[in-house]
């Protein structure tokens, strides 16, 4: 029970739940149109679950960190977004502003249950002030990644070094 702790003792504080558990996920923002007429649908008594556990895509890794970059270098990494849905799903990249130096690159189209694609982010060190202080400069953006039920947050962090 969740009125008493492991000793049997009623509890001081509330349990907190994990997001799995709440039906949320951590990084996301459930979209308001769930139903789609054209999108492939399956219908069965196995899957009579909500909509929204039919069709989701999971980032990995859910957040990046560049570390300490070199200013006027180029890095990149990978992060692959997996549908882990029943449902082929679609998806697109809303790409960061130029100002932040990031670029995402990917091949658009369907993504079939169980597949993956790949993301390459792609981050141009440059120093946003313009004024050289000695003090590594930090980067922060979240990548928005929108799909046919939720937009995925995905957070980018670097420091650039003069």
């Amino acid at each position: 029970s969740l009125l008493v702790n492991a000793a049997g003792q009623p509890r001081k504080e509330r349990v907190k739940l994990p997001p799995s558990l709440r039906g949320t996920k951590p990084n996301s923002i459930p979209n308001r149109k769930i139903e789609d007429p054209v999108a492939g649908k399956v219908n069965t008594s196995a899957l009579a679950t909500t909509r929204q556990h039919l069709s989701s895509f999971h980032l990995i890794p859910p957040r990046v960190t560049f570390g300490v970059l070199k200013e006027g270098c180029t890095y990149a990494t990978t992060v692959i977004l997996k549908n882990v849905g029943v449902n082929f799903s679609r998806f697109r990249v809303k790409q960061p502003p130029p100002h932040t130096g990031l670029r995402v690159m990917y091949t658009p189209g369907p993504v079939a249950a169980g597949l993956q694609v790949e993301l390459e982010i792609e981050v141009f060190a440059m120093l946003l002030g313009g004024e050289d202080t000695g003090d590594p400069e930090e980067i922060s953006h979240d990548i928005e990644i929108l799909t046919e039920t939720e937009t995925l947050l995905l957070p980018v962090t670097a420091n650039i070094l003069c």
